[in-house]
């Protein structure tokens, strides 16, 4: 495919389902994550595990880090035995967590003093469209970085757009990730008054589906809500952090908006009651628990399952 050697930081929910990917594609891949346990998922493939980050930066020529968060990233870069303690001069680090833009542009000048250029390459979807291959890329940065990177994207994910020079990924994720909350809270209520009304919320779930309320978080997310499993595989933590760095956003722009400091007051609640590793979808529970009432329904699943085939990436 490549000749490429590709190293990996940061296994969890998503991050794992994409190194797979890499890894099932025949692509060299070194691997690394602070939780050892993680280790359990290539017993039979051990020596791609390497010690730090260093290490990863000095084996790969590509660098991927998927983390949950802006501090995360910074203490795998600085820390000591950090990536920026081992990469030098002809790599390229692809960042592919969700993160605050400003803090990714610090970042990105270090590894660039070492001779080494950056791409942010957020993905979006779901970690069942991660799992195949057919989840979608945000990548900012320079052209001549994203055809170095193409190769490995067009196997990671599917829809793959290059939004222009580096940190306007990290901004559209974060925008496409405070709509999907707000559509989330929104699911939440429509649900409950359908089933205040007596509508068999089956039908609902279809009816909303071929309507223009429709959304993909709809699509997907309502499903496992129910079903009562609410697994999305994205946790309240990592939702909170999203629609805090919108927030950011508006701070920083000085926006006047209505709807962003309500979603998260709303998400924050799910969280203080749900607990940080709880599931964001469980933000519809908290409405269920304060209206005493159920939004369950029949033959949904249990958790969400990408049944496309891995389509081949391309660049929209």
């Amino acid at each position: 495919m490549t000749g490429m050697t590709v190293g990996f930081i940061g296994l969890g929910n998503l991050g794992l389902r994409l190194v797979l990917n890499l890894i099932d594609a025949g692509i060299k891949t070194y691997i690394y994550d602070a939780d050892d346990t993680k280790k359990e998922f290539f017993q039979n493939n051990l020596e791609i595990w390497l010690g730090s980050p260093k290490e990863i930066a000095e084996k790969a020529d590509i660098v991927v880090t998927c983390l949950p968060s802006p501090e995360a990233v910074a203490s795998v870069l600085e820390s000591k035995n950090g990536l920026l303690e081992g990469i030098d001069h002809n790599k390229l680090w692809i960042e592919m967590s969700t993160t605050d833009s400003q803090e990714l542009l610090r970042l990105a000048k270090l590894v660039e003093k070492k001779g080494s250029m950056v791409l942010e390459a957020p993905v979006s979807g779901g970690c069942h469209r991660a799992s195949t291959g057919n989840i979608s890329i945000l990548v900012g940065g320079e052209r001549a970085a994203f055809e170095k990177a193409l190769p490995i994207l067009k196997i990671i994910g599917f829809e793959i757009v290059h939004v222009g020079e580096l940190g306007k990924a990290s901004i559209l994720k974060v925008v496409t990730n405070f709509l999907a909350s707000t559509h989330l809270v929104a699911i939440g209520e429509a649900l409950m008054v359908c089933k205040k009304a007596g509508i068999d919320l089956g039908k609902a779930y279809n009816a909303i589906k071929v309507s223009s309320g429709n959304s993909f978080v709809h699509e997907t997310e309502s499903q496992v809500i129910l079903s009562g499993s609410y697994n999305v595989n994205f946790t309240m933590d990592l939702v909170c952090k999203d629609v805090g760095l919108f927030q950011k956003l508006v701070t920083t722009y000085r926006l006047k908006t209505e709807l962003s400091k309500k979603i998260v007051e709303i998400f924050e609640k799910g969280k203080s009651k749900y607990g940080s590793r709880g599931w964001s979808t469980q933000v519809v529970k908290l409405l269920e628990d304060e209206n005493s009432e159920s939004l369950r329904a029949e033959g949904f699943p249990e958790e969400l399952v990408d049944k496309e085939p891995k389509n081949i990436g391309r660049e929209l």
